[in-house]
């Protein structure tokens, strides 16, 4: 397997990114036009229709603990890391970002987000050691 498979689920998250952008235009616009929400509203991004906070909030986790992840992606393949481990990691965090959307963009129940957030983190976690397992052994 080669390091640079380590991009697609990079590129699998970026895809999740647009399409989180996506909805949350289909849900303003459907806000606006039923009438529950003024276009004026998001100018300031105050006031959060309740048919797209969810999906707001969603997309703002997409630029939280994912960076973290893009940037592990990275290092790993700068030092030559990004092997089948690292490579099924991220498919695992990638995976559980998916699912943790979804629930966050539907029902938004915690008792579902929450597992699913904590497998992501810790994923992620690993990734990270992973990386510093590599910088010790290149030392």
């Amino acid at each position: 397997m080669s390091q640079h498979a380590i991009f697609w689920p990079m590129i699998a998250h970026v895809v999740l990114v647009y399409a989180v952008y996506v909805l949350i235009g289909l849900r303003r616009k459907k806000a606006v036009q039923t009438g529950s929400a003024r276009v004026s509203q998001f100018r300031e991004n105050r006031e959060e229709p309740p048919e797209s906070l969810f999906v707001r909030n969603n997309l703002a986790n997409q630029f939280e603990l994912p960076m973290v992840f893009h940037s592990a992606c990275l290092a790993l393949f700068a030092v030559g890391g990004a092997g089948p481990v690292a490579i099924w990691l991220a498919w695992v965090f990638v995976l559980s970002r998916y699912a943790h959307a979804f629930v966050h963009v539907t029902s938004n129940r915690i008792r579902y987000r929450q597992p699913l957030f904590v497998l992501g983190f810790l994923a992620l976690g690993a990734m990270w050691a992973l990386l510093a397992l590599e910088l010790w052994n290149a030392a």
